[in-house]
């Protein structure tokens, strides 16, 4: 029998990849999106098609209002989205507070109701905006929490948070997911992506996106608008 896991699927390049990565792998994958209050709510359609593609058991959209918080220009349509590029060693206005630890707590909810002890999630500490939730160091604690705060982890389960990215540049991410099977052309990466899923081509993730498939010398399925 093959053993069950909770994926984080955003609908954009990395969580693709992360999911193909955890079939590859013989889990049985639940998805797991989440209608946060983001601008660039096109990723969620794009989520359902890397689901459904991809062959994950199930794939649910939590919703959960971050914009109530703001402080993003990601969920505050007040804060403009940068379109200058990264900037080395600044935490980005494009960062959400406390998003990965909110994210990965309803995984890690939904994997105890499911009997699964792995969560999948894209993160990266090569090329990517700089974001405190990202880092291994994050992955490491949130683990430990997960074991201390959940009913399995007190009763002997052993959760494990499973990053098969972090090391990675954007550039080999690409070549492994297309090694995998992942339709790029599905995915929604765009900070700004307008409805129909097109990309603005200038924000910080979209300079990412592409210089990664640049550099994996590949043709860029993107829809530019």
């Amino acid at each position: 029998m093959s053993t069950p896991a909770v994926v984080l699927v955003s609908g954009g390049l990395d969580s693709a990849t992360v999911l193909a990565s955890a079939r590859r792998s013989d889990f049985d994958c639940h998805a797991i999106s989440f209608d946060y209050g983001q601008r660039h709510r096109a990723e969620l359609q794009a989520a359902a098609k890397v689901a459904a593609s991809l062959g994950a058991i199930e794939h649910r959209v939590i919703p959960i209002d971050l914009s109530a918080f703001g402080g993003s220009a990601l969920t505050d349509e007040a804060i403009a989205v940068p379109e200058t590029g990264v900037v080395p060693d600044e935490i980005p206005v494009t960062y959400v507070p406390a998003r990965n630890t909110v994210f990965l707590s309803l995984a890690l909810a939904w994997a105890e109701v499911l009997g699964a002890t792995d969560l999948f999630i894209g993160v990266n500490a090569v090329d990517y905006s700089g974001y405190p939730d990202c880092r291994p160091e994050f992955i490491r604690a949130f683990e430990r929490l997960a074991n201390l705060a959940t009913r399995a982890g007190v009763e002997g389960g052993a959760f494990s948070v499973h990053t098969p990215l972090i090391d990675l540049t954007k550039a080999e991410i690409i070549r492994l997911g297309l090694e995998l099977g992942v339709d790029y052309g599905q995915t929604v990466s765009c900070y700004q992506a307008d409805e129909a899923g097109r990309a603005c081509g200038v924000c910080d993730s979209c300079r990412l996106r592409r210089a990664g498939f640049e550099a994996a010398g590949v043709a860029d399925p993107t829809r530019y608008r």
